[in-house]
């Protein structure tokens, strides 16, 4: 089985889209610390945040998991 690993396709769609955590974190009214813990693979975004960040980075939620 295939480990799936939100945080590096987070971090590299962020990059591409020039997006800090910080703003990233405001869309979503969290803070940055928890974006950068995502990124870092310390925990997961909830699940229901999935299709906002997709959205906000300019790819799918099947992206995330491809």
């Amino acid at each position: 089985m295939r480990k799936i690993i939100i945080s590096e396709k987070l971090k590299a769609y962020r990059y591409q889209k020039r997006i800090t955590q910080k703003e990233l974190a405001d869309l979503f009214g969290i803070t940055s610390q928890s974006v950068s813990k995502w990124e870092r693979d310390e925990c997961c975004p909830d699940i229901a945040l999935l299709p906002l960040m997709a959205d906000a980075i300019g790819c799918t939620v099947d992206e995330f998991f491809a």
